[in-house]
C-alpha cells in the first residue's frame, strides 16, 4: 500500500504520509504550496508529536522505578501509521504499541489521525485511547504544522503578524537547554504578535493556558491562514532565527519538563491521564485566505 495519500476537495489539495501520519502538502486551487517542505533548515513539514511535547530533563522517562529513554517530542513522528480509511477527501490513520514503543513508553495507547478536507478547511483530529484495563495512560500530544513565511513571495517576514481572537496577556515561556524556563511578560499587544525572526533567538515562544482557540496568521497585503484549535490548551510558536522560511503554529496538551523538575512521568505538569477504557479528541484546522 502507498505511503502518501492525497486528498481534494473544494479547492484545496492535501498529501499526508504514513510515515508520521505527517501532512506533507496543502496546496490551493491554483497549486500555490502553503505548507513548508522540509527544506535543508528543518527536514519536517508538520510532525505529530507523541507521547510527550517537548523534552524531558536527561531525554528520560522515570516510571516504577525504571529509566526510559525518550527524546524530544516522542516517537509517533518516526513511526510508520497503518491506514484506516483512505477516501477522496478525508483519510484515517493508526499507530498502536508494540515492543519497540513499550521499551521507551511502557504505557498501552491507541492513536489515529484523521484528515479531512471541506468547505474550504482542512481538519485534523487526533484520538488518543487507553485499551488498558487497569491503569492509567499518561501523554502528551501535540500538532506541529510549518507554515511558509512569508505567505507572500517577497515580503518581508517582520510584515507578518498573529492576531489572536482573545486578549493573551501572558505570561509566556522560553526553553532553557530544551526545557520550560519561568514565566515572563509577554510579547503579545493589543491580541496581536509581530512576527520577526529575532523572536525566536530564544527558541520557541510558549502561551500556556492560551485563551484563544483561533488565530489568523497574516501577511500585509491581506492574505492570511486561519487556524483553530479544540482541546489543546497550551500554544507553541516556533521558527529559526536565520534562513528558514517557515512558521510553526502548534497546538499542544503538554510541554517540557519545567527547568529543575525531574520526577516520575506520571506526575510531571500539564499532561494529559486517560483512564482505562477512556479517550479523548483533539482537533486542530486551516482555511486558506479567511
Amino acid at each position: 500500500m502507498s505511503d502518501r495519500h492525497n486528498i481534494g476537495a473544494d479547492g484545496l489539495s492535501a498529501t499526508i504520509l504514513a510515515h508520521g501520519a505527517e501532512l506533507a502538502s496543502l496546496r490551493d486551487a491554483v497549486g500555490e504550496e502553503y505548507l513548508w517542505q522540509a527544506g535543508p533548515e528543518w527536514r519536517r513539514h508538520a510532525p505529530v508529536l507523541f507521547p510527550i511535547v517537548g523534552r524531558l530533563a536527561g531525554d528520560t522517562l522515570r516510571h516504577a522505578g525504571r529509566a526510559h529513554r525518550m527524546t524530544q517530542h516522542g516517537f509517533a513522528r518516526d513511526r510508520r501509521f497503518e491506514w484506516v480509511e483512505r477516501g477522496a477527501a478525508a483519510c484515517r490513520l493508526r499507530l498502536t504499541d508494540d515492543a519497540e514503543t513499550r521499551a521507551a513508553f511502557p504505557f498501552g495507547f491507541a492513536l489515529e489521525l484523521a484528515y479531512a478536507l471541506a468547505g474550504g478547511t482542512l481538519t485534523v483530529e487526533a484520538t488518543i485511547a487507553n485499551p488498558a484495563e487497569s491503569g492509567a495512560l499518561p501523554c502528551a500530544i501535540g500538532a506541529h504544522p510549518a507554515f511558509r513565511w512569508p505567505l507572500v513571495p517577497g515580503t518581508a517576514r517582520e510584515a507578518h503578524r498573529l492576531v489572536f481572537e482573545r486578549p493573551e496577556p501572558g505570561p509566556s515561556h522560553r526553553l532553557e537547554g530544551g526545557l520550560l524556563g519561568p514565566a515572563e511578560p509577554s510579547p503579545i499587544q493589543g491580541g496581536a504578535l509581530r512576527l520577526s525572526p529575532a523572536l525566536f533567538a530564544r527558541d520557541a515562544l510558549i502561551l500556556p493556558g492560551v485563551a484563544s482557540r483561533a488565530l489568523r496568521y497574516e501577511a500585509p497585503d491581506g492574505t492570511a491562514l486561519a487556524l483553530r484549535w479544540e482541546g489543546y490548551p497550551d500554544l507553541g510558536i516556533w521558527s529559526k532565527p536565520e534562513g528558514a522560511d517557515f512558521l510553526c503554529i502548534e497546538p499542544w496538551h503538554g510541554m517540557a519538563s519545567p527547568v529543575g523538575w525531574d520526577g516520575e512521568f506520571a506526575g510531571k505538569p500539564g499532561l494529559l491521564v486517560l483512564r482505562p477504557g477512556e479517550s479523548r479528541s483533539f482537533t486542530w484546522s486551516v482555511s486558506l485566505g479567511a
